[in-house]
This record gives structure tokens, sequence and C-alpha cells, in this order.
């Protein structure tokens, strides 16, 4: 089990509060109903969706099989890279975001599989999502000479999430922040790799 510890008890404390926070939500609060946490900037706002990160939809009843399938297929694979890269003791950094990233998709494949049945609203595979944090920060109308939304309302950040999915985010961006020192280990390996066919 070493090198497997912190990775998992990560993924442990992720699912744990992802859960219990949407649990709660589901439990104490109606469709619509919201809490202002800091003012008009930070907003508790239960909501629900059907398909991907962010509130994103996809494509009906098959879409909605097709996408809890291809998120279970895909952590599968996630799971696999995080064992591979525990395995070959790559850098701290990057097996902690790679199960930062496990445990947010695993958060959102549990509601999407089991949450239907859980709730009694729908099939197995056909849970929703269930999300709650707000950020709307800047709110405003675009000025009338803008392409295509001239005229119209906007708002930053628009999206409800959730915490599976600020896991997945802060996970993918801190890899593409420090991809040069999470990686630096495996050029260095494949220039030695060279180095050496070149010298045979």
């Amino acid at each position: 089990m070493k090198g497997y510890t912190k990775p998992l008890l990560l993924i442990f404390i992720v699912l744990l509060v992802d859960q219990v926070s949407k649990t709660w939500i589901k439990t104490n609060m109606y469709l619509g109903q919201e809490y202002k946490v800091l003012g008009d900037w930070f907003i508790i706002h239960f909501t629900e969706n059907n398909g991907m990160a962010f509130g994103l939809e996809f494509g009906g009843e098959f879409g909605k099989l097709a996408l809890s399938l291809f998120r279970i297929i895909a952590v599968g694979g996630i799971g696999y890279g995080l064992h591979y890269l525990i395995k070959r003791k790559n850098h701290r950094g990057l097996i902690l975001n790679v199960a930062l990233i496990f445990a947010g998709a695993l958060g959102n494949i549990i509601d999407s599989v089991f949450y239907g049945v859980i709730y009694g609203y729908e099939t197995l595979f056909h849970g929703r999502v269930v999300d709650m944090l707000y950020f709307p920060i800047l709110k405003g109308t675009f000025p009338t000479w803008f392409p295509v939304w001239g005229g119209e309302p906007f708002e930053f950040f628009r999206p409800v999430f959730n915490l599976a999915d600020a896991a997945i985010s802060v996970g993918v961006i801190t890899i593409l922040i420090f991809q040069k020192t999470y990686f630096k280990e495996e050029v260095k390996d494949e220039i030695g790799i060279n180095n050496e066919t070149v010298e045979d």
C-alpha cells in the first residue's frame, strides 16, 4: 500500500464531503431554493442536471444512459492511470491531482447511477446530478455594438456546480499549470533512453 495512502485518503475525503453535501441539499431543500452565503456573490442554489459538469446537458434518455456508461468507463481509465502513476512513483503533486479528478468523476457517477433509485424518481443509470454552488460574481449587459450578444445580459460565473465538479476542475487546472514540473522526470527518462539507444 506504499504510495496509495494519501491518494486514497484524498479520494475518500472528497467523496465524503461531496456526497454528504448533496444528500443534505437533496433532503433539506426544494428545487430552486437558495440561501445567500456572501450576499449576491456566493449562493447555495439547489438544482439538478441530467448531463455533464456545470449543468451541461447531453441528449435525452439514451444520451443520459450513454453518458453514465461513458463516465464509468472513463473513471475506470482514470483509476488505472492513477494506479500506474503510483507504481511508477511519479511526482506526488501529479498523483494527488489525478486522485482529485478521479474522486470528482466518481462522485458524479454515484448521482447518475444511483440517485434515481435512491430517491425514487428514475431507474438505475438515469439519476440526476445534484448541484448547489453558485457564484454570480459579475452581472451586466453586453454593449449594443458587441457581436452576437449585443444588448443581452451576461453573468459570470453562471453555471451552478458541486464539489465533485470543483475537484475535477482543480485537478485539471493544477496539472496544466504545473505540467513542466510534473512531467520533467518523464522527459529526463526519455532523453536517457534515447541517449542509450544512440550509444548502442
